[in-house]
Parts: C-alpha cells; structure tokens; sequence
C-alpha cells in the first residue's frame, strides 16, 4: 500500500520548513494539539520556515488562481506541523474539519474555489475515502503578515 509520503514523492512535493509562530508567541500555542484521538491543526498559512510565500487580497492584487495556490501552500505547511507533531503523515487518519479564511478583496466571494487548493491536495493525497472533509469558507479583511489564506483543521487519528 502507498503511503503518504509515497505520493508526496511521485507528486515531486516537498514538505516547506516548520513555521516557528509569531514573533513573540512562540511559545504560547501548539502548531498541533493532540487530544485524545483528534489533532487540532492551529492557523496555518502560506509559509516555508519563516518566510512568507504569498501576500495580498485574492480578487484584488491576488487571481483567484494565485489564492488556491496559496491555499495548497498553506495546505503544505499543515502536513509538514503534522508530521512533525505526529512523527508520520499515516498517523492521520482522516480528515475532519477545515475552516479556511480568505483575505479577500470587498466583493470577491468565490471563496470555495480558493480553498479548494487546500481540499485538492487533501484529496490527492489521502483520496476520497480519508480524506474528504468537512469545510468553511470565510471571507476576512486582513490576516497575519498579509497572508491571504489561513486554514486550520481537525484530523482523527489512525488506530
């Protein structure tokens, strides 16, 4: 059976660096929680260690194009929390719950499309059956560092 990091390879995906948190609250939150048989995915964004990939509002300097990119990216630094709060990406079970922000320009509403860059690579990896989710889309004004995607998720573990 393939694993996750198997069709991270065949994809030609590379996980990015672990985000270290904000200046100042490093150290105040968990990029993951585990309780009991769930792992709580704190807000995650398009980043690699600490650098920010992408920034603006999506439909205003941003294509709804480059925000599912962002999406993915950020859909990216999840699994890379993941794995190192889990020790292996096959501990994740399934996927729960995804409640994904969009900084969106004022009357651009094609959020789900954006986030759908998150629920692909979600779907690519795990398939239809662990991987299917439950899922928000929310339009905001702003978000940390210009981000225009944050996500945060819920994930059962595997027995």
């Amino acid at each position: 059976m393939r694993t996750v990091d198997d069709r991270l390879t065949e994809l030609g995906i590379a996980l990015p660096a672990l985000f270290g948190g904000p200046p100042g609250f490093e150290r105040r939150f968990d990029r993951v929680h585990v309780d009991g048989g769930l792992a709580y995915v704190s807000g995650h964004g398009p980043v690699d260690g600490a650098t920010v990939l992408s920034q603006g509002r999506v439909g205003g300097d941003l294509t709804p194009e480059d925000g599912y990119a962002a999406a993915r990216a950020t859909g990216l630094s999840i699994l890379a929390s993941l794995r190192d709060e889990l020790g292996s990406l096959e501990r994740v079970g399934s996927w729960v719950k995804a409640l994904g922000l969009v900084r969106a320009a004022p009357g651009f509403t094609a959020l789900p499309g954006v986030m759908d860059g998150f629920t692909d690579l979600v779907l690519e990896l795990w398939g239809p059956e662990r991987g299917r989710h439950a899922r928000s889309a929310i339009g905001v004004a702003e978000l940390p560092f210009g981000i225009p995607v944050e996500v945060e998720a819920i994930v059962r573990l595997a027995d």
